[in-house]
């Protein structure tokens, strides 16, 4: 994989080239860009995948939802429906996605939309009786079409956007100057032991600019696991022989949290739609052991015949440090953009 990457260095520089255009022309209003008349903030990254969107959008539901009307606008990846869907009672992740299926279940006092076009999602739920005062739009931030009112960008520890080239040599959706049109930069998935000199040395890495705010973030494992009917603490659950099931992007950090020597680690594409077969072979491989598996992957298969023996482990974005800063910038965004 390797080698074909580099073989296919020449097309990583055209892209690059294409995307450079792309966005100086809608830096200099050539491509229209539509900016609303509320707080919009788009969470994103420039690489492919595995950067913690989730878990960033879910905090900023936490920090906003129990002070404004507070909408989730996704693209809804792997959906079965098309167009503009608002999340109702009939929802599930094949119609949403499981992302912003997530969002519902657990946060049932903000509004939850997709729609490939973020300009239409957002007229659509300002066209809502109940229409929301803060759009949150994940995985936005290539999305130019839509000028957000505050960028967050989200770059992995483990895969610095600084160390990254475009693709396919690389994973960059576009070149690493793109970071500067982020207010805040969030390098996420840490160690919690991570010095301030590192975090320094990270800041001059990803050359960030005075303007810019940055911060670091560790997943934090919940201490529970969590089926339909129970919930069983992880101590408990560690030396038990059991299936782990991950469906996401990067998973070695989710089995190394929980796994013994005795368990088997199930591994399949992120935003994986589970088939008969996988059923069946996952059932099989688990002979009545308890499988655990991760949020994101549970709200789809919660209804599928391995329901009995079915748990999952939440997780949440930390910030190391800061935090109240980082709330402070968030608000005072949307404070201005209120007023307004």
């Amino acid at each position: 994989m390797k080698i074909l990457r580099k073989i296919l260095f020449p097309f990583a520089v055209l892209y690059g080239f294409i995307t450079s255009i792309r966005n100086f022309l809608f830096d200099k209003g050539i491509l229209k860009s539509t900016s609303f008349d509320i707080p919009v903030i788009a969470v994103g990254n420039l690489s492919v995948g595995g950067t913690g969107k989730t878990p960033q959008i879910e905090y900023l539901i936490r920090l906003l939802s129990d002070k404004y009307k507070v909408a989730t606008l996704s693209r809804g990846y792997k959906r079965k429906s098309e167009g503009f869907v608002l999340a109702d009672a009939t929802s599930n992740a094949e119609t949403l996605g499981d992302e912003p299926f997530q969002f519902y279940q657990k946060f049932p006092n903000i509004q939850v939309a997709v729609d490939a076009n973020r300009t239409n999602g957002i007229t659509q739920l300002l066209s809502q009786k109940e229409k929301p005062e803060i759009i949150l739009l994940d995985d936005a931030y290539q999305h130019r079409k839509v000028k957000a009112g505050f960028y967050i960008l989200l770059t992995s520890y483990g895969d610095l956007y600084a160390d990254d080239f475009m693709l396919p040599t690389g994973n960059l959706r576009e070149s690493r100057s793109g970071a500067n049109r982020a207010n805040i930069i969030v390098v996420t998935k840490c160690p919690k032991d991570l010095s301030n000199q590192n975090q320094e040395e990270i800041r001059l890495k990803l050359n960030v600019k005075s303007s810019q705010q940055i911060y670091f973030t560790f997943i934090d494992y919940d201490n529970t696991i969590y089926s339909k009917e129970e919930k069983i603490n992880v101590n408990e659950i560690k030396s038990e022989a059991k299936i782990l099931l991950a469906g996401i992007a990067k998973p070695k950090p989710f089995f190394d949290y929980l796994k013994n020597e005795n368990d088997e680690c199930l591994t399949y594409p992120d935003h994986h739609h589970f088939s008969d077969s996988d059923l069946d072979e996952i059932q099989n491989k688990a002979n009545g052991k308890k499988i655990i598996t991760t949020e994101k992957d549970y709200v789809r298969l919660k209804d599928s015949k391995l329901v009995s023996q079915l748990y999952y482990l939440p997780i949440k974005s930390t910030l190391m440090s800061n935090h109240k800063n980082f709330d402070a910038a968030v608000l005072e965004y949307i404070r201005k953009g209120l007023e307004s």
